[in-house]
């Protein structure tokens, strides 16, 4: 069941963002400045949605009747643009209704840490929304391209309806048990936002998703003005990059048991220094297809080891799926100041790659700087106790932001 609710969640948003704006304009004759403001309006809901309904369900520690309460919500919001001809009312069902059912992937996530899965378990679960996010758009600009705009709406609606099934699903097989650690005391939300390490890695994360949306929205630009290549490559390198990542996540979900966190870390920091390090040199388009493979490593690991490390910093699991998803939303802040900032530079594309290439270099660093510390920490322990078992192989996962876990420990 988790395989199918994964992939259906992801596909709710994989098929409205793209068919959005055609949406507005087709149903509702938006101009292109009330498209704006529209799209505006909902991404301000999207994201007090995902911050707000994930703490709220860490109150009760129950995630699968916040989750059916989304997917009736994303239901309820096709019915809305489905019925309304006005584009006011249109535009405050996305608010109100749209937001909710792009939290439905933060709910599962919740509620696997919350159920006790492994860090793999989420992983794989994680190349599941990838694949959602593959094959979501081209589903829904070709479903509406041959069927026409309002048979998108039926396209939102079938997958609607199917994330209400499995949300009653999942409640069913729970059925009256209490959920796991239901009654485990957890720190307050303030006293979780404490510390140093967690909002550093807050922020390392935010920059890391600000090289990865940066650098894939001046793709087609590069490509076509500084490469002289057709636009056609873009798409190519693009595609490749997005195939890659799903067996790149299922490859850290195996290794994921067997090599440390902050060592994983380090292999995708380094990826990505060096694929954004030599894109910045690259002078035809082919090097870029080449270069992939690393770029795909990178993101996986920022996407993947990425939401177990936020996992293990947070106690809460609906807080630290929040707080992961919007990573990416105030990254894609970042990134657009990034590109603005960039623009006098007379190479401002090439430049681009470069700020990025920058900005992972330094945090393989720091990936490399924990790793290092933490072998001399074993080696010192073992020099102390002779007697003491020999290691057999990497720990589990202890991401670079548990430091700040002690905390934690007090409240139990």
């Amino acid at each position: 069941m988790w395989p199918v609710a994964a992939l259906f969640w992801a596909l709710q948003f994989a098929v409205l963002n793209p068919l959005l704006a055609v949406l507005l304009v087709t149903l509702y004759d938006a101009t292109p400045s009330q498209v704006g403001w529209a799209l505006g309006a909902y991404n301000v809901g999207g994201f007090i949605a995902s911050l707000a309904i994930p703490v709220l369900a860490d109150r009760t520690g129950d995630y699968l009747r916040p989750l059916l309460v989304c997917a009736v919500a994303g239901v309820a919001l096709v019915v809305v643009l489905a019925v309304t001809t006005s584009l006011p009312w249109a535009v405050a069902a996305l608010v109100v209704l749209g937001g909710p059912p792009g939290v439905g992937s933060t709910l599962l996530f919740a509620q696997l840490r919350h159920e006790g899965a492994a860090p793999a378990q989420v992983i794989r679960t994680r190349a599941i929304v990838s694949f959602a996010w593959v094959v979501g758009p081209p589903l829904a600009t070709l479903w509406t391209g041959v069927a026409g705009s309002p048979a998108a709406l039926l396209l939102l609606a079938a997958v609607g309806v199917v994330n209400v099934v499995t949300a009653l699903l999942l409640l069913r097989r729970r059925g009256s048990t209490a959920p796991a650690g239901a009654g485990a005391a957890r720190p307050k939300l303030l006293a979780q936002l404490r510390g140093w390490s967690r909002w550093t890695t807050m922020t390392a994360f935010v920059l890391l998703q600000a090289t990865n949306i940066a650098t894939v929205t001046i793709a087609s630009l590069f490509i076509t003005r500084d490469l002289d290549s057709p636009l056609v490559w873009a798409g190519v390198v693009l595609g490749a990059a997005a195939l890659l990542e799903i067996p790149a996540l299922l490859v850290i979900g195996r290794l994921h048991g067997r090599a440390s966190t902050a060592s994983l870390l380090l292999t995708g920091f380094a990826s990505g220094a060096v694929y954004y390090g030599t894109a910045a040199l690259a002078s035809h388009p082919w090097q870029l297809l080449a270069l992939q493979p690393l770029n795909a490593w990178f993101f996986a690991v920022v996407a993947g080891v990425g939401l177990t490390v936020f996992q293990d910093a947070f106690a809460s699991p609906g807080l630290a799926s929040g707080l992961f998803t919007n990573t990416r939303r105030v990254g894609a802040i970042l990134a657009g100041a990034l590109i603005a900032l960039l623009a006098g530079f007379p190479a401002p594309y090439r430049a681009v790659y470069g700020a990025s290439a920058a900005v992972t270099a330094l945090m393989a660093i720091g990936a490399l700087v924990i790793v290092v510390a933490g072998a001399r920490a074993r080696t010192r322990s073992r020099a102390a106790d002779p007697l003491r078992a020999p290691d057999r192989g990497p720990r589990p996962a202890t991401p670079p932001a548990t430091a700040c876990t002690d905390d934690r420990k007090e409240h139990r």
